[in-house]
């Protein structure tokens, strides 16, 4: 097989390029660098894509990316099996509250639908009644059922979508206030790495957390030129006081203010933007009011880095110990 560039291995796989280059910042992939007249870019050979299908149906079970770092670089079965029972034990957990919920549902709407009278539950000892009651009819049931065949990974991904969906509980709506930044912006390879750097050095040389604790960082994909290499933009934005000057490559912009739905994540959980899109699609209260600006790139998707001042702070942080609020702009209907 020829080796892939990292644009079409994240359009074959539903990956984001931001995801695959994350994954080879923590060594869970590598990738070989091609040269093109003045610019090198990612591409990715049949061991790697064929490690990175791997990495794809562990995510979809449920494991971490630490456990999947060390499963997949040991000789040995022991972590793989470790990880898959501490897996299932948590899956069974949910199964068996899942089951419990969906038995007195059902036994509540038979009895409401014999009697349309008023609503009213029944005391805790019928109500333990009758969740045993359906529970051995279902498992009864369940044992006349005939087995049903392996799952296949299209299955496997119908019911990551079924199960991986944000509920009110998990998203806020908050008002972010109108603010003055420095801003530096960077397209090419790896232009989260590239902005972070000049970010954090200025950050660090005006001593910005003293001077201005009421500092915010936030980043976002840029557009990217037309071509194969799968570049693209980030640009991160740093609050300051307002009458503060910055040095180039930094630009000075004043940012409006606005309302946003949020979602926190680890770092490097960013197929959840997915999840936090569709919540806002399908909401009932609130519009998207993100603008366009072309090549699959918008104006009102940010991620805020939360613990910031820790990351500048204390060289040993790790990417994983970072969190991030995913911000989607959004306006009431």
């Amino acid at each position: 097989m020829a080796l892939q560039t990292i644009s079409q291995v994240s359009l074959f796989y539903g990956i984001s390029t931001r995801t695959l280059r994350y994954w080879e910042q923590v060594g869970l992939i590598a990738s070989i660098r091609g040269e093109r007249e003045d610019y090198s870019y990612r591409t990715y050979d049949e061991d790697t894509v064929g490690r990175l299908r791997q990495i794809i149906v562990l995510r979809k079970l449920r494991i971490p990316l630490k456990q999947i770092a060390v499963i997949l670089q040991s000789d040995s079965a022991a972590p793989a099996i470790a990880a898959f029972e501490e897996n299932l034990a948590g899956v069974e957990s949910e199964l068996s509250a899942l089951s419990t919920i969906r038995s007195i549902l059902v036994r509540l709407l038979e009895q409401l639908k014999l009697d349309e009278t008023r609503f009213a539950l029944p005391d805790d000892e019928t109500l333990l009644e009758m969740t045993d009651a359906l529970t051995v009819s279902r498992n009864l049931r369940r044992e006349e059922t005939p087995e049903k065949p392996p799952a296949t990974m299209e299955d496997l991904t119908r019911a990551e979508q079924k199960l991986n969906r944000l509920s009110d509980r998990d998203v806020r709506i908050l008002y972010l206030p109108p603010m003055t930044v420095a801003s530096y912006q960077y397209i090419g390879d790896a232009p989260e790495d590239r902005t972070g750097e000049v970010i954090d050095r200025f950050v660090r040389e005006h001593d910005l957390p003293a001077r201005y604790p009421a500092m915010r960082h936030f980043g976002f994909n840029a557009p990217n030129p037309v071509d194969e290499t799968g570049f693209h933009g980030y640009e991160r934005w740093v609050s300051i006081p307002e009458d503060m000057e910055v040095p180039a490559p930094l630009v000075k912009k004043s940012i409006p203010g606005g309302l946003y739905a949020a979602h926190m994540i680890p770092m490097g959980a960013f197929e959840e933007w997915r999840l936090l899109l569709e919540w806002v699609c399908e909401s009932r209260k609130y519009d998207l009011n993100i603008e366009d600006l072309g090549g699959g790139y918008h104006m009102g998707l940010y991620e805020e880095h939360l613990n910031y001042v820790n990351y500048v702070n204390q060289a040993d942080l790790k990417p994983e110990d970072i969190q991030l609020d995913l911000l989607v702009a959004v306006k009431p209907k």
